[in-house]
């Protein structure tokens, strides 16, 4: 079981502080473990750790409130049971830590507004939206509070999130050029490439909202994992031209790459190479690497308590807002506000 208690930040220089948050969307899945969590569990090693749990994000868009609670709670357990250490890191939800709201008011102060229109992520959403919430448009800004709260240097996103990054650096210049040197400038740790697809429809990512058949949850159950990866769409060879191979079969192999050994993956691509392989084993190798995984998560998940879970959280906001709040009073000092003469 998780111990809890006071969280253990180690106490290193400020370039070496991390900070990263996701969205409560309730049970992670294997593209959220592999393309991030599993980096944040190696990070906790290296750097001081900041990691939220980041439900105010979620209100931008439509969503149900009790659905809001159970997923961020979900979330929790998650994280913990992929290993994030609360001796070893900071996690908690960034709600109870109220001051990433007034910092991020703050900083809209000195947030270009033509900034925030060139925002892509803003442009694709809004798009697809009947309704679009002020709160999508200043999202950025939120996200760079959450950020410069712990003066962070080094943020790990996907390439889709560099530009947000971008945006916030420019926002810890522009405050510092108005009110003397406060933030660092957070570097991207980029992580690797990483792009997991349905197993239903290959030509589409990965993702929760396409139904459970297009993804495979971190608590889901052997057998489940093993009837999705046999109906996986693969293809009937290579293609024809390039030799590449189609978006499902490529899509198994960097399951496998992800989940199996060195050696295990070179048979199957040195097959491919050859063109002896066959589906059906590589499902099932596919299936069996994948099930082994993740068998160590769903155990730990298992021995986690709710009041345990909570506890972590809440101990975890603590130890965040005593960082958050010497950094608000620093910026309000700044700013001039706050004290009366």
């Amino acid at each position: 079981m998780i111990g809890f208690g006071s969280s253990n930040v180690i106490s290193t220089p400020s370039n070496s502080v991390v900070f990263s948050g996701l969205q409560p969307t309730g049970h992670l899945q294997i593209g959220n473990y592999f393309g991030a969590v599993q980096n944040f569990v190696k990070l906790q090693t290296q750097y001081e750790c900041y990691y939220a749990i980041v439900d105010y994000h979620a209100i931008t868009v439509e969503h149900d409130p009790e659905e809001l609670r159970r997923n961020t709670l979900e979330m929790g357990f998650d994280l913990l049971a992929c290993g994030l250490d609360p001796k070893q890191c900071v996690l908690f939800v960034q709600s109870q830590v109220p001051e990433h709201t007034e910092l991020a008011w703050i900083l809209s102060a000195v947030t270009s507004y033509g900034d925030l229109q060139r925002m892509t992520q803003f442009k694709e959403k809004g798009e697809t939206q009947e309704f679009v919430s002020c709160g999508l448009f200043t999202y950025p800004v939120l996200q760079a509070a959450d950020i410069l709260a712990y003066k962070a240097s080094k943020v790990p996103v996907g390439e889709d999130q560099v530009q947000h990054i971008e945006l916030t650096r420019r926002i810890a210049r522009r405050f510092n050029a108005r009110f003397g040197e406060t933030f660092p400038e957070p570097d991207v740790l980029l992580t690797a490439a990483l792009r997991l697809m349905s197993l239903a429809d290959p030509e589409r990512k990965m993702s929760k909202s396409l139904g459970p058949k297009h993804y495979i949850a971190l608590n889901e159950s052997e057998e489940s994992i093993r009837e999705k990866i046999k109906t996986a769409v693969t293809d009937v060879g290579p293609r024809t031209e390039t030799k590449e191979k189609s978006p499902g079969v490529a899509n198994l192999f960097l399951l496998l790459k992800l989940s199996a050994s060195q050696e295990i993956y070179d048979q199957f691509e040195s097959d491919y190479a050859r063109g002896v392989l066959k589906y059906e084993p590589l499902k099932r190798a596919v299936a069996d690497c994948l099930v082994k995984t993740l068998e160590p998560i769903r155990a730990r998940k298992a021995q986690l308590k709710e009041s345990e879970v909570r506890e972590i959280l809440h101990e975890g906001a603590r130890t965040a807002r005593a960082v958050a709040r010497q950094t608000l009073a620093e910026v309000r000092e700044r700013i001039g506000v706050g004290k009366l003469i």
